[in-house]
């Protein structure tokens, strides 16, 4: 049964800005001694008095709690609360300033914030600063009373900071007038929810608002989780029906067409693909075209390199390296340095990294300025020690910040004659229009990757479409390098590649490199997991297990997802022996592997950094992790930026390499189980890889070539800006 109190804010244990939960302990009347509340309240100081409904509940570890339903904000009752209360909660008042507040108006001061502000000034009370406390003042008050509306309406109010921060004092009469917009424009927030508070509000069914937000969620959803750059307008229509329960489908025609007419999305047939009326986002669709024209201006714009030149230095430069190039490579490296822009293509084995270090080394011994980058930390890194130069993420490259974007832009130019980015596959449509409005149209662009791997997450097929089209000079390399031939890795890499069952290695442990393990039940699957990674591959190849070997699996629930094998891996490898820190779901201990969730460029970590845990303080509620050496400091605030690692997604794997991995694959994973998904993971490895499932699954992987059929229509714009039609 809910129950509600009046309490005073006494001290704030913890609060994340972003999503408004914190933990407080607070006197109330009636209840002996102090008390936790914990859920969404917003920023909360020291000496608020709040009026709290909630549920009493009993947590494991800190005991009798209240967890907050609803609640409001009431005024300090005492002359000492109120100067508490303006102490911590107003801009520029301290001790002294609260102090002689209280002595000239008494606990009406509150009062006057509200309704009189202007008797505030004097005895240090400039209009500077009073402007100030009442700015600061109105901002507690209006975030507060956003997430009560929250509340009211069942939408979480974990998301009122976010949405305070794009409508400000208007959240509440904006929700009002189109509720709609918080699908369109705060991550997180879906269709439903936002169509929840807007039946709650008092719209129709078929409003004209709930039509095109159905519509605008189909084509988003299509993009984030799908990849797709289009959606056919049949189709379309088809899924926000299904979503809205309707079967009006002239009323979604007119809201489509609404949503044409204010420029949110773009209607275009596509006859080249035999579609009629594909319907793509505006951002989408502006991506495509400015792709394709910006690629088409820096591929004419002259900017020679001499080929002979090239071709004089190559002997020294192979003399220089310790190795000497086939044809297929020589020619590779030529024409990479001669072209505007070329592309390196292949699987493992086809010596991608050596021609890559023969690339910079041969402009560098023309005197070029070459910059290299990748789309993740790890990748970057793999770069850097492939070619012994400096590698950046392509975020850090062109300066990104999320209050103002990428620095190196359209009207502030990269210093480079060369850009070489690795791992392309990885490179969705929006982050690849970001590194062309950033190249001077004199540089170099090399792009290399494997065109087999797993898409990028981010919607596009940029890799392929490039090369699809036919207008991009490449080098798609398929000679499989002796040496390269003994390792049973790379052979079963191409036979996964082909949709073909691995074959056993011919070798014996430690000299072995893959295994496929056959077991149906998941519940065994969990188990030689478990087994492998403690006990038989550390005994066998004498490898870490912290440090060496990694899980790799398509999904993050069920019994070898993530979730359950992070928890089992981590009691197994590194079980408690001293402080921990809990988190949601996760448990951090010292030594734990853990993995950096989102780019931190103030940290300088980044999305995909694997560390370890050098320190842990639960009394702050923080942590130290180690990042490659790099000690970086995380406080309570800042822990959803991490996982444990034991265990990761084959997609968070992408542009790693291990020494060794295992991989389940079952069937409860069949919504994931892909071609190249079973491709990219095995080339994550360097000297050994496991997979353990059943036959069945494997099976289904093989044959699922499903997941690169991307709806975009780029290879196609290229073409035609390259035939000369300039408006494709």
């Amino acid at each position: 049964m809910p129950a509600t109190i009046t309490a005073e804010v006494h001290a704030v244990v913890y609060h994340n800005p972003d999503n408004g939960y914190a933990v407080v302990r607070v006197r109330a009347k009636d209840e002996p001694g102090m008390i936790t509340v914990v859920g969404c309240l917003g920023q909360l100081q020291p000496g608020e008095y709040l009026e709290i409904t909630g549920e009493w509940k009993n947590h494991p570890k800190f005991g009798r709690q209240m967890e907050v339903q609803t609640f409001k904000q009431t005024y300090p009752a005492t002359e000492h609360g109120v100067v508490r209360f303006l102490k911590s909660s107003l801009k520029g008042v301290g001790e002294k300033t609260a102090k002689d507040l209280v002595d000239r108006f008494g606990v009406g001061v509150l009062d006057l914030l509200d309704n009189d502000p202007e008797k505030l000034l004097g005895k240090g009370i400039t209009r500077k600063k009073l402007a100030g406390m009442v700015e600061s003042w109105a901002g507690q008050r209006e975030v507060k009373s956003l997430i009560v509306f929250l509340h009211s309406h069942e939408v979480p109010p974990t998301y009122a900071s976010r949405i305070f921060k794009i409508f400000g004092a208007q959240s509440e009469a904006k929700l009002r007038e189109n509720p709609y917009e918080l699908a369109y424009l705060i991550r997180g927030i879906g269709f439903r929810t936002a169509d929840t508070m807007a039946m709650k509000l008092g719209f129709a069914e078929d409003s004209p608002q709930r039509l095109e937000a159905a519509i605008g969620y189909v084509l988003v959803s299509q993009s984030e989780r799908g990849g797709h750059m289009f959606c056919p307008k049949e189709q379309l229509l088809h899924e926000a029906a299904k979503l809205l329960d309707v079967h009006d489908y002239e009323r979604l025609e007119d809201g489509l067409a609404a949503l044409a007419g204010r420029k949110r999305v773009h209607i275009e047939d596509l006859p080249e693909q035999n579609i009629e009326q594909a319907v793509f986002l505006m951002a989408s669709y502006r991506a495509e075209r400015e792709i394709s024209q910006r690629l088409f201006g820096l591929m004419h714009h002259p900017s020679p390199v001499s080929e002979a030149k090239v071709r004089q230095a190559l002997p020294t430069i192979e003399g220089s390296l310790g190795f000497t190039l086939s044809d297929e490579q020589r020619r590779a490296v030529l024409n990479a340095c001669v072209h505007k822009v070329f592309i390196i293509t292949g699987g493992p084995g086809t010596g991608k990294t050596t021609i890559t270090r023969a690339i910079v080394a041969a402009l560098s011994e023309l005197k070029l300025t070459v910059r290299l980058a990748a789309p993740t930390g790890r990748a970057a890194k793999r770069l850097s020690e492939a070619t012994g130069a400096g590698a950046q993420t392509l975020h850090r490259l062109l300066q990104y910040s999320p209050e103002h974007g990428f620095y190196h832009c359209e009207d502030q130019k990269l210093a480079a004659e060369v850009l070489l980015v690795d791992e392309v596959s990885m490179l969705d449509a929006q982050l690849f229009l970001a590194v062309l409005r950033a190249l001077p149209v004199t540089c170099r662009l090399i792009l290399v990757g494997d065109v087999n791997q797993l898409p990028s997450v981010g919607a596009g097929n940029v890799l392929a479409d490039l090369l699809e089209s036919g207008e991009v000079p490449s080098a798609v390399l398929t000679h499989i390098f002796r040496q390269a031939q003994e390792s049973s890795i790379v052979v079963n890499a191409h036979r996964f590649n082909a949709g073909l069952q691995p074959i056993p290695s011919p070798k014996q442990p430690p000299e072995a490199d893959f295994f496929w393990m056959p077991q149906e039940d998941p519940a065994k699957v969990q188990e030689r997991i478990l087994e492998m990674v403690c006990e038989r591959i550390p005994e066998r190849y004498g490898l870490d297990p912290l440090r060496d070997i990694q899980v790799l699996t398509p999904m993050h629930k069920g019994d070898v997802g993530t979730s359950t094998l992070n928890h089992l891996l981590q009691e197994r490898l590194n079980p408690k022996r001293g402080p921990e820190l809990k988190r949601g779901y996760a448990t951090f201990r010292k030594g734990d592997r853990v993995l950096q969730l989102k780019n931190n460029y103030d940290k300088e970590v980044f999305n995909g950094d694997l560390g370890w845990v050098f320190e842990v303080d639960p009394a702050e509620g923080a942590l130290v992790v180690d990042f490659d050496g790099n000690l970086v400091a995380f406080d309570s605030t800042e822990l959803d930026e991490l996982t444990l690692a034991y265990a990761v997604s084959v997609h968070k794997s992408q542009g790693c390499e291990y020494p060794a991995i295992v991989v389940p694959v079952v069937t409860q994973h069949y919504l994931l189980l892909q071609r190249n998904l079973l491709y990219t993971a095995l080339t994550r490895a360097r000297r050994l890889a496991v997979f353990i499932g059943s036959d069945k699954a494997l099976t289904m992987g093989l044959r699922n070539v499903t997941s690169g059929n991307r709806m975009t229509h780029l290879r196609h714009r290229i073409r035609s800006v390259f035939a000369g039609n300039i408006f494709s």
